[in-house]
């Protein structure tokens, strides 16, 4: 399982980061920069998506 950011949508909200610090990170340029998701919770996956208030994840 892994998450697909579509940084065009990205806000630097940075919920992602502060839900699952080790696998992401909202970058100089306000925009999230997703680590290798493969082998991650899969319910840790889904709370980040699902708390993202712009719609910038999902799963793939």
């Amino acid at each position: 399982m892994r998450i697909i950011a579509d940084r065009a949508v990205c806000a630097g909200h940075g919920m992602c980061e502060a839900l699952a610090p080790d696998l992401f990170q909202v970058g100089a340029d306000g925009v999230v920069v997703a680590a290798d998701t493969e082998g991650a919770d899969r319910e840790l996956l889904e709370l980040v998506v699902d708390s993202c208030p712009v719609g910038a994840l999902r799963l793939g």
